[in-house]
């Protein structure tokens, strides 16, 4: 990520974030990640390959969408184990918030407390969002399907909360 300055007219300045790494696309290499999941072990791209990872990155525990769309991969986890994926969630919540989020629902697999937001800014799922005519920071749910080299396979931009299982297997 760059910053750029520049100085228009006499009194106005201005400065345009841009992001170099702007979109990941089918076939690029999976930015590298590690962080710590829900019990503080870490998580890192590396343990999955020659696996499919699903990574998936949502806004919040416990709120009505991200509970939705981790409880339909938590009633499907079956189907992706039979297939050989390993599922990964990402938000900034704590560690503590994970580990209860996962508690409450029963989740399977591992969620990564990224409050620093390092992966979120790596795979584009923080910027600029649109909500009831307010813009803000925030994050930007989205997934991504891993393949077993490291290669960006799939990206799910319009994720289906409550069919996000489908989508990934569409």
């Amino acid at each position: 990520m760059k910053l750029l300055t520049g100085f228009l007219g006499i009194i106005c300045t201005f400065t345009i974030e841009y992001n170099f790494n702007s979109m990941l696309k089918i076939g690029d290499k999976a930015p590298h990640f590690q962080g710590k999941g829900q019990d503080g072990q870490i998580i890192s791209l590396d343990q999955f390959i020659g696996k499919k990872l699903v990574l998936y990155f949502y806004p919040k525990d416990n709120t009505p969408g991200c509970t939705a769309e981790a409880c339909d991969l938590r009633d499907n986890y079956d189907r992706f184990i039979e297939n050989e994926y390993a599922i990964v969630g990402v938000s900034a919540d704590t560690e503590e918030k994970h580990r209860n989020f996962i508690e409450k629902y029963s989740l399977p697999f591992p969620l990564i407390a990224d409050t620093e937001k390092a992966i979120l800014k790596k795979y584009n799922a923080w910027g600029r969002k649109r909500n009831y005519g307010m813009e803000y920071d925030g994050i930007i749910r989205k997934t991504f399907i891993i393949s077993e080299e490291g290669l960006v396979e799939k990206v799910i931009e319009k994720v289906k909360t409550k069919d996000h299982t489908t989508q990934i297997f569409e």
